[in-house]
């Protein structure tokens, strides 16, 4: 499903959501939406499913959202970040929904036994007592059992455990086929495995329109843990932009592309030292600026490899 948004801006009382935004999104592309909160990425899925009044022009392969709404619904699926509170059965949500779309529950019901979800055993719950989790199972399989044009994706991995959101990631490989996808998103980790492109926001307009791996290369971090067994390397280290912690623990936060570079630095400089080293890439998307000026201020020193 080609998207096509032209001059569209919605405001909240004094606060703009969204500012003019123009842009437009191929048909099959795999989208992360990128931004902090209160950059309007929520407010533009809904303006594109048409749950949200907005100014301009939005076209979903050549058609008017807000005239084509119903029509336009057949081919959306959406898994959003807060579940809604509905006091129907799980049974009931589920027969419902496959209703509404004219698919069979049990292509449901497997999605979700992958999930870890079994449906048969909360058939009689009332959704709102499930766990954010299972919810969140449940919403992700009703999403992904149609076939849709358009899947729109809102922070979907939120409540999964590390099993569950392993299982996610297979299921939209094998689930997706050409729809295009939407994914809005602070964890890195999702970025990396469900998107080819990124459009980042800022107040409600574009702050970066590119591909992921470019995005990526920029903002996302790693963290370096060092515990060394002498204090004699505590200048160094401070030089390098470390600082202590725990014990005998010293930090700093890195971009990926200089993470390799200072692992192999530390190996070299602390030798038998180096009792232990930590490396742990950060589960944010973040501007690469503002993590490095909120956890580490610039320091000098550490010049060896082009480090600084």
């Amino acid at each position: 499903m080609r998207i096509d948004l032209h001059g569209v801006s919605k405001r909240f009382g004094r606060l703009a959501a969204l500012d003019d935004l123009t842009l437009a999104i191929e048909p099959g592309r795999r989208v992360a939406l990128i931004g902090p909160n209160g950059s309007g990425k929520s407010t533009l899925t809904r303006v594109l499913m048409g749950i949200v009044s907005f100014e301009g022009d939005i076209r979903l392969d050549g058609r008017d959202v807000r005239r084509e709404r119903a029509s336009l619904a057949r081919g959306l699926a959406y898994v959003p970040q807060v579940a809604p509170q509905l006091g129907a059965s799980v049974d009931e949500v589920v027969r419902s929904i496959c209703a509404i779309r004219r698919i069979g529950t049990d292509e449901v019901r497997v999605l979700a036994e992958r999930l870890g979800l079994d449906i048969g055993a909360a058939g009689r719950k009332p959704f709102r007592a499930l766990s954010g989790g299972m919810k969140q199972k449940l919403l992700i399989a009703l999403a992904l059992a149609p076939e849709a044009s358009l899947l729109i994706l809102d922070e979907p991995t939120a409540s999964l455990d590390a099993a569950a959101r392993q299982v996610f990631y297979e299921l939209v490989a094998e689930r997706a086929g050409h729809a295009t996808l939407l994914l809005c998103s602070h964890r890195l980790e999702e970025v990396r495995h469900l998107v080819d492109h990124v459009i980042g926001l800022h107040g409600g307009r574009i702050a970066y329109d590119g591909p992921v791996g470019d995005y990526l290369g920029a903002r996302s971090h790693a963290v370096i843990e060092v515990y060394v067994s002498c204090a004699g390397h505590e200048p160094w280290l401070r030089d390098c932009g470390f600082r202590p912690g725990a014990g005998r623990g010293w930090a700093r936060t890195v971009s990926h592309g200089d993470k390799l570079a200072l692992v192999r630095q530390l190996t070299t400089v602390l030798k038998g030292d180096l009792e232990n080293l930590v490396v742990r890439d950060l589960d944010l998307v973040e501007d690469p600026a503002a993590i490095a000026e909120a956890a580490w201020p610039d320091r000098p020193g550490c010049k060896q490899e082009g480090l600084a």
